[in-house]
C-alpha cells in the first residue's frame, strides 16, 4: 500500500481526503491542517488517519510516499518545497504557485531530485476532455480555428483572489492540453464591481502563432452557471457542457465550404449536418487524477499534468494579470 498525506482540510481538501481514503491501494496516514477546528470536524470520519497541524510528522515518516497539497494557493510553493526537499512525491493543487520564479524552482527541484511533481489540473482527467483530445489528434475536427470557454456562476465571491486566478487554471490547462502549444500573446479585460481591486469578471484572450485564438469568460457575478467549452474546426464543431447530466459532448457536423466548381452564385456554402451525441463512459475526474498520482508514484512515470504543465499555466496567469492591470494591453509571452 502507498502511504499518502493530505495537507488542507478545507472544502476541496475534503474531496481529496474522501477519494484517497476509499482507494484500496492507499493508506491515508495523515490529514494536516493548521486550523485544529477543521481537523476536529473530520476526525471521527477518518479514524485510521492521524490529524496533525504541521508537516514535520509527515516529512519524517518514511512510510509516507506522496503528499497532496490542497491548502490555500499562497501556501502551495512553500509547502511543496518542503515536501520535495524531504524526498517525497507531490500532487499540488492549481495554481501550483503565484509567481513564475517559485513555479520554476519547484520544477527544477523535482527534476533534480527525481521526484514526482504533479499539478491538480482536474479537467485533464475528465473523460470528455480525453475524447476531445483524440478527436483533435485524429483530425476529425479539421483545422482548429478557435476555442471559447465559459466558466461563470453567481458566487462564491472570494476575497483572496480574483476570478482570473480562481477559475482560469481549469480552462487554460485544457486549452494548452488540447492544442499542444503555448500562446504567443495574452490580453485580459476585467472589472471589480463588488470588492476593490478584485476582478469579478474577466475576459481573457489567447493568440497563437498560427492564427488560432481562444477566449475565456470568467465570472462569479453571473445569473447562469456555465461550464462550457466550444471548439470550432474546419470540418466539425464540438461543445463540451459539463453542466449537462448525461449529454455532455455534442458534435456538430457544420461548417463553411468552398465549392470545387466555378459558380456565379455564392462562392462559400454553409454545411448543416447532423448533431452527434457520443456515449462517453463517465468516471469521477478527481478519482482518475488520484489513481494516476498513485500510478506515477509506483511506476515513476511522468504525470499527465506535470510541473512543467503547471508552470506554463502560471506564466499565462501572470501575463493576464499584468494585462488586467494595464486595461487589456497585449502581453507577449
Amino acid at each position: 500500500m502507498v502511504g499518502i498525506a493530505v495537507v488542507g482540510a478545507g472544502a476541496w481538501g475534503k474531496n481529496h481526503i474522501r477519494i484517497f481514503s476509499e482507494m484500496p491501494q492507499v493508506r491515508l496516514r495523515y490529514i494536516c491542517d493548521s486550523d485544529p477546528s477543521k481537523l476536529s470536524a473530520i476526525q471521527k470520519a477518518y479514524p485510521q488517519s492521524k490529524m496533525v497541524e504541521h508537516l514535520d510528522p509527515i516529512l519524517q515518516n518514511p512510510e509516507v510516499k506522496g503528499v497532496v497539497i490542497a491548502s490555500s494557493a499562497a501556501s502551495h510553493y512553500p509547502l511543496a518545497k518542503e515536501v520535495l526537499l524531504a524526498g517525497k512525491d507531490v500532487l499540488v493543487e492549481k495554481p501550483m504557485a503565484l509567481d513564475i520564479k517559485d513555479a520554476a524552482e519547484m520544477v527544477k527541484m523535482a527534476e533534480e531530485k527525481g521526484q514526482i511533481l504533479m499539478v491538480g489540473h482536474l479537467l485533464i482527467y475528465h473523460p470528455v476532455v480525453d475524447r476531445l483530445k483524440k478527436m483533435m489528434t485524429s483530425g476529425d475536427l479539421g483545422k482548429i480555428h478557435y476555442i471559447y470557454t465559459q466558466r461563470v456562476n453567481l458566487g462564491i465571491i472570494r476575497q483572496d483572489e480574483n476570478a482570473l486566478w480562481s477559475f482560469a487554471p481549469h480552462d487554460l490547462s485544457v486549452i494548452l492540453h488540447l492544442l499542444g502549444e503555448q500562446p504567443v500573446v495574452v490580453s485580459a479585460h476585467g472589472e471589480s464591481y463588488i470588492q476593490k481591486d478584485i476582478e469579478d469578471v474577466v475576459f481573457l484572450s489567447l493568440h497563437f502563432s498560427d492564427g488560432k485564438m481562444a477566449n475565456i469568460h470568467l465570472s462569479w457575478l453571473d445569473p447562469h452557471k456555465l461550464r462550457r467549452i466550444t471548439i470550432v474546426g474546419s470540418k466539425k464543431m464540438v461543445v463540451f457542457d459539463d453542466m449537462e447530466a448525461s449529454e455532455k459532448l455534442k458534435i456538430y457536423d457544420k461548417g463553411v465550404e468552398s465549392p470545387s466548381y466555378d459558380s456565379y452564385g455564392e462562392y462559400l456554402s454553409l454545411r448543416f449536418g447532423d448533431v452527434t451525441i457520443p456515449n462517453v463512459k463517465m468516471v469521477e475526474p478527481l478519482r482518475a487524477e488520484a489513481e494516476h498520482f498513485i500510478q506515477c508514484i509506483e511506476s515513476r512515470e511522468k504525470p499527465k499534468t506535470g510541473g512543467r504543465d503547471g508552470l506554463e499555466v502560471v506564466k499565462i496567469l501572470i501575463a493576464a494579470q499584468q494585462s488586467l492591470k494595464e486595461k487589456g494591453f497585449p502581453i507577449d509571452l
